[in-house]
């Protein structure tokens, strides 16, 4: 009898014990954070993240580290994250074209690889105008003179991009829709081979942010004809819009910071207030002031209405670019 009671007990001492870690969850976070690029060193989020992350690092007490997963466009960067564990560990830094890779598989009949669905918003960080630039070796000094010489040689004037219906060629497509001209497509795999390939006269044109070409726009290696604004950026007060111009297009490049679905809650909101905090840093404020760009920062609940409305409006750009192969 007194075994038994014995056995029980211990027993039941090692199932409590076998609870008790089970039930301790670890402080969030514990260890390294992993912020996923989906574009190449030069990119969009690329410029954004870093800064990013470098404000962020003191306030979690964690590294935050950059990992790259360029390819198609940031497809490759989004589909990884959408697949990622969904543990606070793992975030997604992406750019305005998350929002239309899905429309864009169901342009071509494909089942999308992933849908905004698949994402929690967190914060919009940047929200910046986009410009269209010419290399130093093109005569074109306004953006008439661009215009008329791409109707005289249809397709003779290449333009790069990062990769088909990406945050570079859905305004280039739309500009050139516009205007009722054809210059031939360059895609490579992010915004800084893009920006490679003008400054190697590779192509000619390109539509970029203004962060993100900037630096290049300073040195007099590439020059703005347009920015694609509703009204003029600061940075660059002497580019008239397209607007101004008498075209009806409007495009901005925005940044953003998401969670894979399935993510805690209570990590969600470890993370949107640390990153209120951060977008505030002088250091951060100063980097993206310096290249451009312009801090647009969003909580999550404003987040997720303007990505509800801006997706609306890339979805209309790819359904009217229409399915093209290059």
């Amino acid at each position: 009898m007194d075994r038994r009671r014995f056995v029980a007990g211990s027993a039941a001492a090692a199932a409590a014990l076998a609870v008790k870690p089970a039930l301790a969850q670890e402080p969030y976070p514990s260890r390294p954070i992993t912020f996923l690029n989906p574009s190449p060193p030069g990119g969009a989020a690329d410029v954004v993240a870093r800064p990013f992350a470098a404000s962020l690092e003191p306030l979690f007490k964690q590294p935050v580290v950059i990992e790259t997963k360029a390819g198609a466009a940031g497809q490759v960067g989004a589909q990884f994250a959408a697949n990622a564990k969904p543990d606070g560990y793992t975030l997604l830094v992406h750019i305005v074209s998350i929002s239309g890779f899905a429309e864009v598989d169901k342009l071509f009949g494909r089942p999308p690889k992933f849908t905004r669905a698949d994402f929690i918003p967190i914060a919009r960080l940047t929200a910046g105008p986009m410009v269209l630039v010419v290399n130093d070796k093109q005569p074109y000094k306004t953006l008439k003179e661009l215009v008329d010489d791409a109707k005289q040689r249809p397709n003779a004037i290449v333009f790069s991009s990062s990769g088909l219906y990406g945050a570079l060629h859905l305004p280039t497509a739309l500009f050139m829709k516009a205007a009722g001209i054809q210059m031939r497509h360059l895609p490579t795999n992010g915004g800084g081979p893009a920006l490679n390939a003008i400054l190697g006269n590779n192509a000619q044109v390109l539509v970029s942010s203004i962060a993100a070409a900037s630096a290049q726009m300073k040195a007099g290696k590439l020059r703005a004809l347009a920015q694609f604004g509703a009204q003029r950026a600061a940075s660059a007060p002497d580019v008239p819009t397209l607007k101004e111009l008498g075209y009806d297009v409007e495009f901005s490049l925005w940044v953003g910071l998401f969670a894979p679905k399935g993510t805690p809650t209570p990590i969600i909101d470890r993370v949107r207030a640390e990153t209120r905090k951060a977008v505030t840093n002088e250091q951060f404020k100063a980097a993206i002031h310096n290249i451009g760009d312009e801090v647009a920062y969003l909580d999550q609940p404003e987040f997720a209405k303007f990505w509800d409305e801006d997706a609306k409006r890339v979805e209309a750009a790819v359904q009217s670019i229409g399915r093209v192969q290059g």
